[in-house]
C-alpha cells in the first residue's frame, strides 16, 4: 500500500510539471489567468511548488515506514529464536535443580538405611546378650530347685551358702534398664521440607537489571572463519563494541551433541579455538562471551556446528616408528626394515560405529601384516596385537588370526594377496570389532566389550605397502 501511495504522488507531481511545460509553450504564460493577473499565475505556480515539496516529505516517510515494517519483521524471528533459547535455558535450570535434588534424595536415604541398620545391630545384639542371661538363670533355678529337694541336710549345708551367693549375683545382673530396650523404633531424623517448598511455590522470574556499561559487550561468532573437520571444531570471534573496559578473556562453551547441558571447552584470551574429540554425526550448540575485571558479559548468539557422518583421516607421521615411510599424503605406508613396525592414524574414536579399508599395493614374500586398532601407548616395534594396548587381525597368504595381548585365537582360512583390501570395523555402539577381506567378513567378531578411546592402527614389514582409504559406509553384510 505505501509502495502505492508513493507511486501515485510521483506521478501526479509529474504530471503537474508536465503541465506547466505545455503551458509555457503555448504561451499560457503571458495571457491573463482566471484572475486576471500574471501574480495569480505566480501564486499558482508557488502553491504547486509547495504541494511538491509536502509530496518528497510524505514520500520519505513512507520509505522509512517501509523499511521499519521490514525491521518489524526480523524482530518477529529474533523473538521467536530468542523464546525457544530462552525456553532450553530455562528447562535446564529446572533440570538441574530436580537432579540437586534427587542426588540430595539418595543421601538423606543412605543416611536413613544407615540409622535403620544401627538401630537393628543394637536390637539384635540385646536380644543375643538378654537370652544367654536367661538361658543361665533358668539352669541355675533348676540346679537350685533340684538340690532344694535332697534330703541329705549335711549335703545342703555345704553348698547353701555358695548357692545362695550365686542366687544374689544373679539377682544383681537384672539391675534396673537390663530388661528395657536400648534404641526406640522411631526414627530422630527429621527434615523440613517446608521453605525449600515454599521457594519453589515462589520461583519465577525476576526483574533483569539493566546492563552492567562496564562489562563487555557479546562476541560476534564469526561464521566465515568457523568451520568443520571430522570431529573437531574451529571456531572465531570478535568483539564488535569497544568496551568501556578491556576485555580480559573469553569462555567459549559447547553442549553435548545431544541438545544437553553446556560445558566450558575454553576459558582464555585468544579469539580463536579447536575444540577435538567430538562425536562423528553429530550437532553442537556453541557460544561464548567476554569478561573483564567488572564482570561477564552476554553470551554471543549461538552456532549450530555438524561434524562429519563418517571419518576421514590418515596415517599419523608423529605415531610412526622411525622404519615406517609414508608418502602419497600420508595416506600410503610401507616399511624400510625386515621386523614389524607398527603406525597409527590421526583419527581417534570413542564413540559410535567406524569403518576403513586398506588396499594392498605390494605383498612380496609371503608376510603377515596385522591390522586393527591400538591405544595410544601401543608398542612400535612388534607385531599389532603384541601387547595390551592392541587388538589386531594379522593375514597371510593363506589364513588369519586375531591377537591381543599375544594371544592367538579364531585361525580362519582364506588370506591376502597384491590388490586384496582389508577392512576394519569398529562399532563402539555394540563395542565389538569385526574384520573383512575383499569386502566379506573374515571370521567371527574379532573382539567383544571393547571401552574407550580406539586409534586405527597397523604393523607391517619391508615386504608389504598399504593405502589407507577412509570416509566409507559401514558394511551391511554382518554376521553376529
Amino acid at each position: 500500500m505505501i509502495t502505492v501511495l508513493i507511486t501515485r504522488a510521483d506521478h501526479y507531481m509529474g504530471t503537474c510539471r508536465e503541465r506547466e511545460r505545455e503551458r509555457e509553450r503555448e504561451g499560457v504564460s503571458g495571457r491573463k489567468t482566471d484572475y486576471g493577473s500574471r501574480e495569480g499565475e505566480r501564486e499558482n505556480r508557488s502553491r504547486r511548488c509547495q504541494l511538491s515539496q509536502a509530496l518528497n516529505g510524505v514520500s520519505d516517510k513512507a520509505k522509512d515506514a517501509k523499511e521499519f515494517l521490514v525491521q518489524l519483521k526480523n524482530l518477529l524471528q529474533q523473538i521467536q529464536e530468542n523464546g525457544v533459547e530462552f525456553e532450553a535455558c530455562l528447562v535446564a535450570q529446572c533440570d538441574a535443580l530436580i537432579e540437586a535434588l534427587t542426588r540430595q534424595k539418595a543421601k538423606l536415604l543412605t543416611k536413613v538405611t544407615k540409622e535403620k541398620e544401627s538401630k537393628l545391630k543394637t536390637v539384635r545384639d540385646q536380644i543375643t546378650h538378654c537370652t544367654m542371661r536367661l538361658r543361665q538363670t533358668t539352669g541355675m533355678m533348676e540346679y537350685c530347685l533340684e538340690v532344694i529337694k535332697e534330703n541329705d541336710p549335711s549335703g545342703f549345708l555345704l553348698i547353701s551358702d555358695a548357692l545362695i551367693k550365686r542366687v544374689q549375683v544373679a539377682q544383681e545382673q537384672w539391675v534396673k534398664g537390663a530388661l528395657e530396650p536400648k534404641v526406640c523404633p522411631e526414627f530422630a531424623l527429621n527434615v523440613s521440607t517446608d521453605p525449600l517448598l515454599q521457594a519453589i511455590l515462589k520461583l519465577d522470574f525476576i526483574q533483569a537489571k539493566a546492563d552492567n556499561p562496564n562489562a563487555p559487550p557479546a562476541p560476534l561468532l564469526q561464521l566465515e572463519k568457523c568451520c568443520m573437520q571430522n570431529n573437531s571444531a574451529t571456531l572465531a570471534w570478535r568483539i564488535t563494541v569497544a568496551p568501556a573496559l578491556p576485555v580480559e578473556g573469553y569462555i567459549l562453551e559447547l553442549d553435548d551433541g545431544n541438545g544437553g547441558h553446556y560445558r566450558e571447552v575454553y576459558i582464555g584470551k585468544e579469539t580463536v579455538c579447536t575444540v577435538d574429540g567430538l562425536h562423528f554425526n553429530s550437532s553442537y550448540n556453541a557460544r561464548v562471551k567476554a569478561y573483564n575485571s567488572i564482570g561477564v558479559g552476554p553470551y554471543s548468539k549461538t552456532v549450530v556446528l555438524k561434524t562429519s557422518d563418517v571419518a576421514w583421516f590418515t596415517f599419523d607421521p608423529t605415531s610412526a616408528h622411525r622404519d615406517i615411510v609414508l608418502s602419497n599424503d600420508n595416506q600410503t605406508a610401507s616399511c624400510s626394515s625386515y621386523d614389524d613396525r607398527v603406525v597409527l592414524a590421526t583419527a581417534t574414536f570413542s564413540k559410535g560405529t567406524h569403518y576403513w579399508e586398506l588396499s594392498v599395493d605390494r605383498y612380496d614374500n609371503h608376510p603377515d601384516p596385522a591390522f586393527g586398532v591400538a591405544r595410544v601407548g601401543a608398542a612400535r616395534d612388534a607385531m599389532l596385537g603384541k601387547d595390551d594396548r592392541a587388538w589386531a587381525m594379522y593375514v597371510d597368504n593363506n589364513r588369519s588370526w586375531f591377537m591381543h595381548n599375544n594371544s592367538h585365537t579364531n585361525r580362519a582360512e582364506g588370506g591376502i594377496a597384491k590388490g586384496s583390501t582389508v577392512g576394519v570395523l569398529l562399532d563402539l555402539t555394540k563395542h565389538t570389532l569385526t574384520f573383512f577381506v575383499n569386502k566379506e567378513q573374515h571370521g567371527p567378531v574379532a573382539f567383544q566389550n571393547l571401552e574407550g578411546a580406539f586409534v586405527p592402527a597397523i604393523s607391517l614389514n619391508r615386504n608389504v605397502q598399504v593405502t589407507l582409504i577412509t570416509g566409507l559406509e559401514v558394511p551391511k553384510n554382518i554376521k553376529q
